[in-house]
């Protein structure tokens, strides 16, 4: 009986070709990762409270992608610390697109304003999709003696921290929106942060605090009813939602402009394949014609743009809000 000891000799091109077979594999494999996507139910998470347009509009796209897919989407709210408890755990979460961040301008401004939150938005997350733009609305207690901006103005430089003005917390649009105020018109009224836009928006309605920056679409029905008075609009342009109110620029601040956006990101790691799929079923419902006039009606334009257009956004907008914080001076209270 001979042993079995072949040392049989392969091709010199034996491992070339596997690893081109190797390559073949895992080229097909991005694909069927984006075809087997969403494999289980997808969780959305708001790092903002319930009511805000963060949740309004999350669970609106929550609703129609579950609809378009066949798949539950949960939308999961997770507020404080201004976005962090909330971001912090979706960067933690397992990269494999069941886990998305319903994220906004907040994101990108905490870039700078609190520098050691646990996380940094572009190294721990990918860019996936914006979803919406809006302009904000400066409300007044309804009975604060003060019913215009150049009311407002007057009375805080007769009596600088005389007033308050709340927001949802900070690095939030509402506060960055009252902070750029007070830095262009040279006032000083005292910030009064909230764990989130719910528990701000009741106390003016309820006269505990003097006003705040709100989203048009939350806020429009409160002035509607007459519970709050609409001051200035953020934007460049008076709103046919809340017709008759102008803008901040036209009131007595010269340049003045501030929105709200809206936007989806992924943890570091998910796969690019479905990442662009995320991308291309998100767009389907901000370019669809009824969804745009739905939310236009709500005073909030859909926006749609490519992962790699979004992902320049975001970092144009980080650097955007550094000048301002640090030109302004802008620091948590």
């Amino acid at each position: 009986m001979i042993a079995c000891t072949s040392t049989t000799r392969r091709p010199a091109w034996h491992g070339t070709v596997i690893a081109l077979a190797m390559a073949t594999l895992g080229l097909g494999a991005a694909p069927a990762v984006a075809q087997d996507w969403p494999a289980k139910a997808v969780r959305i998470v708001v790092p903002f409270a319930p009511g805000g347009s963060a949740d309004v509009y999350g669970r609106a796209i929550a609703e129609k992608l579950q609809a378009a897919l066949g798949q539950t989407f949960v939308v999961e709210n997770k507020p404080g610390g201004g976005s962090v408890i909330g971001t912090d755990m979706a960067a933690k979460s397992t990269a494999d697109g069941h886990t998305l961040l319903v994220m906004s301008n907040t994101h990108t401004v905490n870039e700078t304003l609190l520098p050691r939150k646990p996380f940094k938005l572009m190294d721990d997350f990918v860019a996936v999709a914006p979803l919406t733009s809006s302009d904000l609305v400066l409300v007044a207690r309804k009975d604060l003696p003060a019913g215009t901006m150049g009311d407002i103005l007057k009375a805080a430089k007769a009596k600088p921290d005389g007033m308050t003005y709340a927001s949802s917390g900070p690095g939030t649009p509402y506060h960055m929106a009252g902070e750029l105020l007070k830095a262009m018109a040279g006032v000083k009224i005292v910030h009064v942060p909230y764990k989130g836009s719910s528990g701000a928006r009741t106390d003016v309605l309820g006269g505990q605090v003097d006003m705040m920056f709100d989203a048009i679409p939350t806020m429009s029905a409160h002035v509607a009813s007459g519970k709050v008075k609409a001051i200035a609009v953020s934007g460049k342009a008076p709103s046919p939602i809340l017709p008759g109110v102008p803008t901040v620029d036209q009131s007595g601040v010269p340049g003045y402009t501030a929105t709200i956006w809206l936007g989806v990101m992924a943890p570091r790691g998910t796969p690019p394949a479905v990442v662009e799929k995320i991308n291309r079923e998100i767009g389907k419902i901000t370019r669809d014609a009824g969804v745009q006039a739905a939310w236009a009606r709500q005073g909030t334009d859909a926006v749609t743009m490519s992962v790699k257009d979004f992902d320049t956004f975001l970092r144009g907008d980080i650097a955007k809000w550094a000048d301002v914080v640090k030109k302004a001076g802008i620091k948590v209270d």
